[in-house]
């Protein structure tokens, strides 16, 4: 396969045979980003017997799937269309045309870039000119995007080979423009979202700013919970003496967050404002990998969006590397309603996936009781489950409290925290 690959040809006994063909890798990926950059690479789903440096040096592009949004039905046209084989037809008849070269009078590649870099980039470019522009004909204004297109799908091949091999050079992933000279260096999404992540402890320029997508949104914790009747904490978080404040410096945000849960019975006050799930699980569920929440009423749409914005408080309680599994058991639909249900619990899934919250679910019809139960040793008891806040309009996205639990008047009921074994 990397003899074909790098020649487009292989043996068979004695005898060696051309081949044009492309192949094509697809698959899921069984972790977040940031979890792969950290405790991996991009590569970790292929077999082992793939996972070699030589084989994957010969990728010429890897595509980010995570970036797409997921196919729903209201995507498609209710139009015309090419059929499918019509369009494979036009593609064939194209193969004979080479567009890797069009960019030249234009841009320069970086000078560090290996052959099998400068190979990836070319085949690419030349395959998306005959997509988008099949003619040939391209401004540079035009090609410039299908040119940093190419160079970033084959970074990431590059970027992630010089983990897994020591031994491979880090090359510069840039272009010169003809036009004005200038240098223009690509980057891929991942390492401008998580830099210290994507290159493993090293002193990264501007980290200060490009760091800050590292830290969990519990990091403004503090701030946020004086909406409860904390604030008298966070205010006087400055008057603590020395010691006591270094060491709270020295917590992560998720340490600081799990600090703060005392075990005390929360009273919701019928109309009550300033109440979220943050306020109410987060210090609980902080740090957690597994959680089963047992709620038969999550039906509706809008104990769907409950269950939304629970997840969403989820990113909050944990480490943007980390994934965090919720396992929910509910009850079926009213009869006429099960599809919908069905539908709204697969999407949460699928887009929450994305992020490092993996929903599973399964259903219970003699289920009464409503609980939240993490493996941090804490078992939560709402007496209302997820639905807490009184009915709002919440079909008008210009309504703040569609935003803002903090803003919703709150149902009559008692929280009550209590440890069990951790297993």
């Amino acid at each position: 396969m990397k003899n074909y690959m790098a020649n487009k040809s292989f043996s068979r006994g004695v005898e060696t045979f051309q081949g044009e063909a492309s192949m094509a890798f697809v698959g899921n990926t069984s972790h977040n980003v940031p979890y792969m950059l950290k405790n991996s690479d991009l590569f970790e789903e292929l077999p082992k017997q793939y996972h070699d440096p030589a084989f994957l040096d010969r990728i010429h592009f890897y595509l980010p799937g995570w970036e797409f949004e997921q196919i729903r039905s209201e995507m498609f046209t209710s139009g015309f269309g090419f059929v499918v084989d019509y369009l494979a037809e036009i593609l064939h008849n194209l193969r004979d045309a080479d567009y890797s070269d069009r960019f030249e009078k234009y841009f320069e590649l970086s000078s560090t870039l290996s052959t099998r870099d400068k190979d990836g980039i070319k085949k690419t470019f030349s395959g998306l000119m005959k997509l988008i522009y099949p003619d040939g004909n391209a401004s540079p204004e035009q090609m410039e995007p299908l040119l940093r297109c190419a160079i970033e799908g084959r970074k990431r091949v590059k970027d992630q080979l010089c983990r897994i091999d020591s031994t491979m050079e880090e090359v510069e992933f840039t272009y010169k423009r003809a036009s004005d000279g200038e240098v223009v260096a690509v980057q891929t999404l991942e390492e401008l979202d998580y830099p210290q992540l994507y290159w493993r402890g090293r002193v990264v320029e501007n980290s200060e700013d490009k760091g800050e997508a590292e830290a969990p949104v519990a990091d403004d914790a503090v701030a946020i919970e004086g909406n409860e009747g904390e604030a008298g904490a966070s205010e006087n978080a400055d008057a603590l003496p020395v010691a006591r404040h270094q060491e709270a410096v020295m917590l992560t945000p998720v340490e600081r967050l799990v600090a703060k849960a005392d075990g005390k019975q929360r009273e919701l006050v019928e109309n009550q404002r300033g109440i979220t799930y943050f306020g109410l699980f987060g210090p609980y569920l902080a740090g957690a990998k597994k959680i089963v929440v047992e709620d038969a009423y999550v039906r509706k749409p809008y104990q769907l969006r409950n269950l939304a914005e629970f997840l969403e408080m989820l990113l909050r309680c944990k480490n943007p590397d980390e994934d965090v599994a919720v396992h929910l058991v509910t009850g079926h639909n009213e009869p006429g309603f099960v599809e919908a249900q069905l539908n709204g619990l697969n999407e949460l899934a699928s887009t929450f996936s994305q992020l490092g919250v993996n929903l599973t679910y399964e259903f219970r019809d003699t289920l009464h009781d409503r609980s939240i139960t993490a493996d941090t040793g804490w078992e939560i008891l709402p007496g209302r489950g997820l639905d807490i806040f009184q009915k709002f309009v919440d079909g008008d996205w210009l309504n703040p409290l569609l935003r803002h639990q903090q803003l919703r008047r709150v149902k009559e009921c008692k929280v009550t925290y209590r440890r069990i074994d951790e297993k």
